[in-house]
């Protein structure tokens, strides 16, 4: 019985400390998204493509800690846990996904330009739309955490 918990906690444990370090990226990544919603002067271009540039690469990094980090684990134990969590995750899985697409296309837009005021201009508009796109992001991903993870916490201390 020992051992049992011992293996639970040497395949599960890890998977907390993983979200753990990806809930801090999606704080800094909050963090850089409030610092560069709070300007007003849209002529500083080159400070504010640096600003957006620092975002883009904590987005980009969050995103796919999720997707190729955190999901496959959540993934993981719904399998070995074989309680609907699967079923769960397909459904919530895809809209994640078209959140990803929001990302993703936000970061193209920056990736590598010199940007004008007018370029400026367009990604403070978009960067809203961004904001919106993450705080439900977050939601699923809370959702899911709470309903894939969470849960087995009870039935891993008692493995």
């Amino acid at each position: 019985m020992l051992e049992n918990c011992r293996n639970a906690r040497e395949r599960w444990g890890g998977v907390s400390e993983l979200i753990d370090r990806w809930l801090k990226e999606r704080q800094e990544l909050l963090v850089r998204y409030c610092d560069l919603s709070t300007e007003t002067d849209f002529s500083q271009t080159e400070m504010l493509r640096d600003k957006f540039v620092r975002l883009c690469e904590v987005l980009v990094d969050y995103v796919s800690a999720g997707h190729f980090e955190v999901y496959e684990q959540l993934i993981q134990e719904a399998r070995e846990f074989n309680d609907g969590g699967l079923e769960l995750a397909a459904k919530v899985y895809p809209r994640i996904e078209q959140t990803t697409g929001v990302a993703l296309n936000f970061n193209d837009r920056v990736d590598g330009r010199l940007l004008t005021e007018g370029d400026v201009r367009e990604l403070f508009s978009e960067l809203s739309k961004l904001g919106e796109v993450l705080e439900s992001r977050f939601e699923m991903e809370d959702f899911l955490i709470e309903h894939l993870h969470n849960a087995h916490a009870g039935k891993m201390a008692s493995a």
